[in-house]
C-alpha cells in the first residue's frame, strides 16, 4: 500500500503571476474544488487566496502523489496595485486581477464560475 504524505493541512498553491499595464494577474491551479469552495480576499498590499476540499473519496492508492486540496497561499502584492479586483474560476485554474491603484480592492472578492477557458 501507498504512504499517503497528505494529513489534511491546507496545501501551498503554486502560482504564475504577472503584471500588466493596468494590473497583476495571479493564476493557479486548483484541481478539485469548484468556484464556490474558494475565498480570495485582498488587504493592504496582499492577496489570500483558500480553497476547500470537496468531501475525500477514500481509496487504495498505489501512488498519491497529488491531492485535491485543501489549498492556501497568501503573496504580498506589487506596490501600487490595490485597486479594483475580480477573479473567475474555471477548468480548474483560478485567475485573479487587480488593477493599479489604492483601495478599491479591499475585502472579499467574489470568485465568479466562468466557462470553459479563462
Amino acid at each position: 500500500m501507498a504512504q499517503d504524505i497528505h494529513t489534511g493541512d491546507p496545501q501551498p498553491v503554486p502560482l504564475n503571476v504577472y503584471e500588466t499595464t493596468d494590473a497583476v494577474v495571479v493564476v493557479a491551479p486548483l484541481p478539485g474544488v469548484m468556484a464556490e469552495d474558494v475565498d480570495v480576499r485582498v488587504t493592504e498590499g496582499r492577496l489570500e487566496i483558500s480553497a476547500r476540499m470537496r468531501t475525500p473519496a477514500p481509496k487504495d492508492y498505489i501512488i498519491h502523489e497529488w491531492h485535491y486540496g485543501p489549498w492556501e497561499r497568501s503573496i504580498d502584492l506589487p506596490h501600487g496595485f490595490g485597486g479594483e479586483a475580480r477573479a473567475s474560476f474555471g477548468n480548474g485554474q483560478l485567475a485573479i486581477s487587480v488593477r493599479r491603484g489604492e483601495g478599491g480592492g479591499r475585502g472579499d472578492v467574489t470568485v465568479a464560475s466562468a466557462g470553459p477557458g479563462l
